[in-house]
């Protein structure tokens, strides 16, 4: 693959902003709600987005047969995925929806790909699947709070698992709209529809903020939710997902979690494990052996 790497690095670099994300939003959480705070990330970034595909390609339009769907995955892929995400953190452990919202995603994108697009299973994707979902559980599980399966956990044990199953066919999905449009436009849309179905969840939330003594820090929480937590990360994902496949580039979601953990050490001083440390090291060896270039063998 031309330029491989490049993309490789995209969908790390994506990754990385996301995970890094976890210990910045846990700032913002002090300040706004976790759905006002959602909005403001992703209504902030509409107009920036649309602005950037206007002078990149001189048009933002989209087909009215393609708003529909646009409108379904901005609903789903968005607006649901997020409030998924904000309930199983409230009815489960934070190991548990790490491990159930990331860990199952690209297994379910390997399992639905042939619904959607025309990408083999090789071997190779397998081993260092198994390989990379093995380190990134070793790192989630290895910290101090562990992972714990109890029954007043299973309400938000099953919205993580379905985080993972509804951004797997949202993935799949949009790969279908990249053969019309750019990823540009596609995520421009996508967020756009996103942001109108989460607007009614942020009543009441407003009045609960301080507007005017919103200082640097909260501005500086918003701008890298807004700049590079969403402009940036999600444009970046489409576009080199769109060249890498999309079951080999969710695997790269395994950078999620990492970057979490980093970012817990660095900002809050939380310690590092041993199986911490190992667990990422599987995780970088199967990730590695799914981009080097051998010979593949399909299934």
């Amino acid at each position: 693959m031309e330029n491989k790497w490049i993309f490789i690095v995209g969908l790390c670099i994506a990754s990385a902003l996301w995970g890094f994300n976890f210990g910045v939003s846990r700032l913002g959480m002090d300040t706004f709600d976790a759905q006002l705070f959602i909005f403001l990330r992703f209504g902030f970034a509409v107009p920036l987005l649309f602005v950037i595909l206007k002078l990149r390609e001189g048009a933002v339009g989209i087909r009215i047969k393609d708003a529909g769907l646009l409108m379904i995955l901005g609903f789903f892929g968005i607006t649901m995925l997020e409030m998924l995400v904000m309930f199983s953190i409230e009815h489960t452990t934070l190991a548990n929806a790490s491990l159930l919202n990331v860990a199952p995603w690209p297994i379910f994108v390997a399992l639905f790909s042939p619904l959607f697009v025309k990408e083999p299973l090789t071997m190779k994707v397998i081993i260092g699947g198994v390989l990379a979902l093995v380190g990134v559980t070793m790192v989630i599980v290895g910290g101090q709070e562990g992972i714990q399966f109890t029954s007043g956990q299973m309400l938000g044990n099953g919205a993580a698992l379905l985080v993972s199953i509804i951004g797997a066919l949202m993935n799949l999905s949009t790969m279908r709209l990249m053969h019309t449009y750019s990823p540009l436009r596609v995520t421009t849309w996508l967020i756009f529809f996103g942001v109108v179905f989460l607007f009614p969840f942020t009543w009441g939330s407003w009045d609960n903020v301080s507007w005017a003594t919103l200082g640097a820090l909260e501005l500086s929480i918003i701008g890298y939710n807004v700049i590079l937590c969403t402009v940036v990360a999600f444009v970046l994902w489409n576009a080199c997902m769109h060249h890498v496949g999309a079951t080999v580039s969710n695997f790269f979601r395994y950078v999620v979690p990492v970057a979490a953990v980093i970012a817990g050490y660095v900002m809050y001083d939380e310690p590092l494990t041993t199986w911490q440390v190992i667990g990422a090291l599987f995780m970088a060896a199967g990730l590695l052996w799914i981009t080097l270039k051998r010979k593949s063998i399909s299934i």
